[in-house]
């Protein structure tokens, strides 16, 4: 079996388990073929295509050239799955796993440094969060519901000039 890369890249399985755990080449056992993982992640085999198209995820290709994924990559694809429920763009998340190898699992070091990548990013979505909530409130509270009309917040529309799209958040 080999494994692909994203931009085609392959290297061959090795025949012998390398000595160390976190470097070492998944074995034959550990190759999942897309229908299981996509049954134990509940992620689709159309968006693990293009996950893998798109960089995300890696697999590699039996005799008969049916895709595998290596054990490993289960990690990463619920990892994708809990940030895509929260709003977190894939480009953001080819961000964070940059330096997350897609050949071999990650040692605890490698988590390390992508986790925190991660922590900032979630902090920020967190505060963005809370400014809206709270502008949410304020707007509620204050009773006109329009940030056009808003003499509170938006004192003669003068957020206009600053662009289209949310302007305090």
């Amino acid at each position: 079996m080999t494994d692909r890369q994203p931009g085609g890249a392959q290297a061959a399985e090795p025949s012998e388990p390398a000595a160390s755990a976190e470097s070492a080449e998944p074995s034959a056992d550990d190759w999942l073929p897309i229908g299981e993982v996509g049954a134990r992640t509940g992620v689709a085999a159309s968006a693990l295509r293009f996950y893998e198209e798109f960089g995300l995820i890696a697999s590699g290709r039996d005799g008969r050239g049916r895709r595998r994924y290596p054990r490993h990559m289960l990690r990463r694809i619920a990892l994708i799955s809990v940030a895509k429920r929260i709003g977190i763009p894939l480009e953001d998340l080819r961000e964070a796993f940059a330096d997350v190898p897609l050949d071999r699992p990650p040692s605890h070091q490698e988590w390390q440094r992508a986790s925190r990548g991660w922590k900032r990013r979630l902090e920020e979505r967190r505060r963005t969060i809370e400014r809206l909530e709270a502008e949410l409130t304020g707007c509620i509270g204050c009773g006109c519901l329009s940030m056009r009309a808003c003499a509170l917040l938006n004192p003669g529309d003068s957020l206009a000039g600053d662009g289209t799209g949310p302007r305090r958040l």
